[in-house]
């Protein structure tokens, strides 16, 4: 039990840190190329994004939310509980926000995108960042959880 209790801390907050660093990739890289480009082209870029991101950073938020709430059950320490609820905030966030956005989006023809796409596609980089600094967040608590455990030890 007690590999156990190192390794699911360990698992949480390396998951973190990968979730939120694909988070701030798209908001800090892939958004500001993104709206460099014309209506037609920027919702074909965004598109093929969506079908990437949609896949890792759902299954992430999950995992890594889990993954933090295993921890807390593990350790009882409740900033593992808080990571791991801020992790799996992702997806109401995802569903009753940016779902809709997305709808909108993807329902969009390229040849068919204009000004309203582009705005649309400002929106979702906006709505986007609420995810990037939920799991900035969860990976600092989870970080100070970490610190926390580590001194206790030693």
């Amino acid at each position: 039990m007690h590999a156990l209790n190192r390794l699911v801390p360990a698992v949480a907050l390396a998951l973190a840190g990968i979730f939120f660093g694909i988070a701030a990739y798209i908001n800090l890289a892939e958004q500001p190329a993104r709206l460099a480009l014309a209506a037609g082209p920027m919702l074909a870029q965004w598109k093929i994004s969506f079908a990437a991101g949609i896949a890792i950073q759902g299954a992430l938020a999950i995992i890594t939310g889990l993954a933090g709430l295993l921890a807390w059950w593990l350790i009882r320490d409740a900033r593992w509980m808080i990571g791991g609820l801020l992790m799996l905030a992702n997806w109401p966030w995802t569903l009753a926000i940016i779902a809709p956005i997305n709808n909108a989006l993807n329902a969009t023809a390229a040849n068919a995108a204009g000004p309203e796409t582009v705005a649309l596609i400002q929106q979702w980089g906006q709505m986007h960042t609420a995810r990037t600094l939920l799991g900035l967040c969860a990976l600092l608590i989870f970080i100070w959880a970490m610190c926390r455990e580590r001194r206790a030890r030693n």
